[in-house]
Parts: structure tokens; sequence; C-alpha cells
């Protein structure tokens, strides 16, 4: 079977399950077990988000939300490659790191609150440094995973040729532990948008519109039970698009090409 077949029956067997919980779904709703307003029909959820779309409020508010969790996850990305290449370099930054993240990847973000809010305000800032704070962490574990699986015959195959460590890192070691970097950016993904929502609740509308958190909460508040889950569906369907279409074809061009999967 190839890559292709593989994905097409991926997506298949994801279709198949999500037209079973949808029907599922309607069927509870119809069935009068719970009430309208804490049960709504998939009619009623997909009118609210209709409705939002059109006024533009949920389209600004996701684009907010989105700007918001590229910019943690980049920044995030970024700094775990380097903290970890400087922990495989030496011994001392290695036993630094390491206890840092002892330290800090048990931490939830929304723990830190009360600390953020005193250094860094209630804007977008802090919403941005909860985020880094919840996906560096894991990232770094992987990547170090990644590093450590690493035969020393490459590293010192590239000593050999002449490269220098910054070279070894990035042209021998990264390539290398790319499953376990690809790891590590999906379960980062995961968790900056757990972060990004419950910080936006809190916080409440950061910005001009605030983000899809703020978009849901106020929807609780105003018992608009469709329109939470409008803003649940759009949440869920961005993941479900960034896993199937944006972290699937990457591992296809990669991992997977160069058969290391």
């Amino acid at each position: 079977m190839t890559n292709k077949d593989s994905s097409r029956n991926k997506i298949k067997t994801r279709l198949f399950w999500i037209t079973i919980i949808l029907i599922t779904w309607e069927i509870m709703a119809k069935s009068g077990a719970f009430p309208e307003a804490i049960f709504p029909s998939l009619l009623d959820i997909a009118r609210a988000l209709g409705d939002s779309v059109v006024s533009g409020e949920i389209l600004l508010q996701t684009g907010f939300s989105l700007v918001l969790i590229l910019e943690g996850f980049l920044i995030s990305l970024l700094a775990a490659i380097l903290m970890s290449s400087l922990a495989v370099s030496n011994k001392v930054f290695n036993g630094l790191v390491d206890t840092l993240t002892a330290i800090a990847h048990p931490l939830p973000g929304i723990a830190l609150l009360p600390l953020i809010i005193i250094w860094f305000g209630t804007g977008t800032l802090s919403i941005i440094v909860i985020i880094v704070h919840s996906v560096i962490w894991p990232m770094i574990l992987n990547i170090m995973t990644g590093f450590r699986a690493i035969s020393p015959v490459y590293k010192e195959a590239g000593l050999n040729f002449g490269l220098n460590h910054f070279r070894i890192i990035k042209d021998i070691m990264i390539p290398a532990s790319l499953p376990y970097v690809l790891s590590g950016m999906r379960i980062g993904w995961a968790r900056a948008w757990r972060a990004l929502i419950s910080a936006e609740m809190i916080f409440g509308a950061v910005g001009l519109k605030g983000g899809l958190g703020w978009y849901i909460f106020k929807q609780r508040v105003f018992m608009d039970t469709p329109g939470m889950f409008a803003g649940l569906f759009v949440i869920v369907l961005i993941g479900i698009i960034v896993e199937d279409y944006v972290f699937a074809a990457f591992e296809e061009r990669t991992v997977k090409k160069w058969g290391m999967i």
C-alpha cells in the first residue's frame, strides 16, 4: 500500500466515524432525553455558526486566535530546538535544561496566571507567554529524546568530515530526529490550543474582538448553547485540517519519504 493510499484510507476512516458521531448526536438531541438548552440539534448549531459567519464575528475571532497560536508555537519551536541543541553540546547546559524541564513541565499554564498577570498584564503578550510555557517543554522532551536516539557513529562521521558542532546539529541531528520533532510539534499544537482557549476565557476580550475562547465564553454567559458548540466546532475543524493537511503532508514529504517510519 502506497503512502497516498494510506492517507486516503485514513481520511475515509475519519469521515466514517465523524458521520457516526454526528448521527448519534442528532438521535440523542431529537430523543428528548436532554433539554434543547443543553443538547442542541445539529441544525441549531449550524444555524448559529452560519449567523456568526455572516456577521463576521467568529471569523475575526478565529483569525485573532490563530495569529496568537502561530506566534506562540513558532517561538516555542525555535526556542526548543535552540535549547536542545545547546544541551547536547554542553554538559552544564544539559543539566540546566533537564532541571528546567523537570520543574516547569508539570506546571499548568493556568496555574501560573496570577504570576503572569503581575509580570505581563492581561494583554496578548500574557497569552503568548502562557502558550510558550505550555508548548516548549513537551517539544524539548521529544527533541532531546530524538537527539539521544541517534547513534554516535553519525556524529563521529560528521566530525571526520570536518563539520563543526553547529553543522552536525543542523545537518545530521535535526534531520535524523525529525520523527521526534514532528511528534513534539503535534503535542505542542494541541497544548497551544488548550492554553489559548483557557487564557482567553479568563482574560476576556483581548484586542479588538478577542479570540475563540472569548467567543465561547460569551455564548455560555448568554446561554447560547448552539453558539457555544459552534465555537467548539471551529476549533475541532481547525485541528482536523492542521493534522490531516499540514502535519500529515509534512510527514509524507519527509519522514515517510525517507523511510524513517
